[in-house]
């Protein structure tokens, strides 16, 4: 019995040995996870040959020798103590992984909060710049005795002024949506050189007020690729709109375009903005890609900027799976290279070309405006008179749905509906106008919204809608896209 007792005492001790092994291997592999231990590796295999050692000692003790009840004693206790030595480790490093998480946490927090309040500094700076210059030459016009001249000059600041607080509005959404992960591209058939065309146009004006010579150096012999042209369109704005804002007067700035390794399918497109203005510092030049950064010189001498629009490039191109880079030094200019792939297409119908083109008088055309604010209402209402258009007007999406269902059908040539309005929104009432009968519900519907993500126009598409024109209004997007409706029509 008393053998019995002494063999037992060590089986279990054994076990228990044995538990103690796999345990500290488990902890081995967990503490080695975090964090590369080199040449200290010794420190976590030490105690592990040393319970191995152990453990063959007790194996020897059992069937090598004839232990008494002390030896078993020991040994079973040994054991013992160091399953709770392992126990304790465990809860210990439990513990402090715990404790790192909430540390990481609480920098995470602190660190969003720095962000936020970067942010929020840098926003009240850039959003209060062209307010101040929209209210002060608001209040300037308001003046008894303003010349005409003086007016006219008043409201083009004012003009530029909007469009600056836009495009800052613009690049906040895009690079919340970017962060998010909401944007997505829609690759389309663009013909890449008129887009370069159209996009060297509509800057010169700028440019010329500026003095700067602004050149286009576009070459390539498949001018059809399949691509996102809002998404390219808004890498290429960034990128002249920058140039533009660094460069001094009489400055130059060259936008070029070039087609190289070519295959059956597709070629990679070169695509380049370089100027000969401020430059930035090599410094700056490793931040350029994150959010809110801004170079020193250009805060100091007041130029105006999110610090968001080389953000939205960089995100833009590596989601069309290009590569950009930067090539910069002060006081020599900035040249910014990106080299995207893209496949070819075929080239879009010309008939649709020139049936978008064709001119159509809306003099006696008779349009239906549903808009809830009031200040809207009349905006368009003056725009749209001025074009030559008649116009009822409907406050909300019921009293519009009830407006249609008493007219006679044709009496209107289209509807322009806003979205987000009390009673029924736009979506409500386009999808009960197209339920009425006797040909009523076929009244071509433009959404005219602020709703203007890629997903609104999808959404107004499904709902039934025509077309889809966003706020604030450019005039000549909005007659164009009337135009096209009423072509169609």
């Amino acid at each position: 019995m008393k053998i019995s007792l002494i063999t037992l005492m060590i089986d279990l001790g054994s076990l228990l040995m044995i538990y103690n092994i796999v345990r500290y291997i488990q902890f081995e592999l967990r503490v080695s996870r975090r964090g590369d231990w080199g040449k200290q590796k010794y420190l976590l295999l030490t105690p592990l040959a040393l319970l191995i050692l152990f453990f063959i000692g007790y194996v020897l003790v059992r069937f090598l020798d004839s232990p008494d009840i002390l030896v078993a004693s020991i040994l079973l206790g040994g054991s013992i103590f160091v399953f709770l030595i392992t126990l304790i480790i465990g809860k210990i490093t439990d513990k402090i992984q715990e404790n790192e998480h909430l540390e990481a946490a609480l920098m995470a927090a602190e660190q969003s909060s720095r962000a936020k309040t970067f942010f929020l500094s840098n926003m009240s700076h850039d959003i209060r710049t062209p307010l101040n210059a929209i209210i002060g030459f608001t209040h300037l016009g308001r003046q008894q005795g303003v010349s005409k001249e003086d007016m006219l000059g008043y409201l083009e600041k004012i003009e530029g002024a909007g469009n600056s607080l836009l495009s800052i509005i613009n690049d906040v959404l895009d690079m919340s949506r970017i962060e998010s992960g909401k944007m997505e591209l829609k690759p389309l058939p663009t013909d890449i050189h008129a887009l370069f065309r159209d996009t060297h146009e509509m800057f010169q004006s700028q440019m010329q007020k500026k003095s700067i010579q602004f050149i286009l150096d576009a070459e390539c012999r498949h001018d059809w690729v399949l691509c996102d042209k809002n998404r390219l369109g808004r890498v290429l704005l960034n990128l002249i709109s920058n140039a533009c804002k660094f460069t001094p007067e009489k400055g130059q700035i060259t936008l070029s375009l070039r087609e190289t390794e070519e295959s059956e399918e597709s070629a990679l497109y070169i695509i380049s903005v370089r100027d000969n203005g401020i430059g930035m510092s090599k410094e700056f030049l490793s931040h350029i890609f994150e959010p809110f950064e801004r170079e020193r010189t250009s805060t100091v001498s007041g130029i105006q900027g999110t610090g968001l629009g080389m953000a939205i490039i960089k995100s833009i191109v590596d989601m069309m799976e290009g590569s950009i880079e930067v090539n910069s030094s002060q006081g020599q200019g900035t040249e910014v290279i990106c080299r995207i792939r893209f496949p070819f297409a075929k080239p879009a119908s010309a008939d649709a070309e020139t049936e978008d083109k064709r001119e159509l008088s809306f003099t006696g055309k008779h349009l239906l405006l549903v808009e809830d604010n009031e200040i809207n209402r009349q905006i368009a209402v003056l725009i749209l008179k001025e074009a030559g258009f008649i116009l009822d007007t409907a406050e909300n999406g019921a009293e519009a749905v009830e407006i249609i269902r008493a007219a006679s059908p044709g009496t209107y040539d289209a509807i322009l509906m806003d979205i987000q309005m009390p009673v029924m929104d736009g979506y409500e009432a386009t999808l009960s106008i197209r339920n009425l009968s006797e040909g009523r519900g076929s009244v071509p519907i433009i959404a005219m919204t602020a709703n203007a993500f890629s997903e609104d126009v999808e959404k107004a598409q499904n709902a039934g809608m025509n077309a889809h024109i966003s706020k604030p209004i450019d005039v000549q997007q909005m007659l164009s896209t009337i135009q096209t409706v009423l072509g169609r029509k």
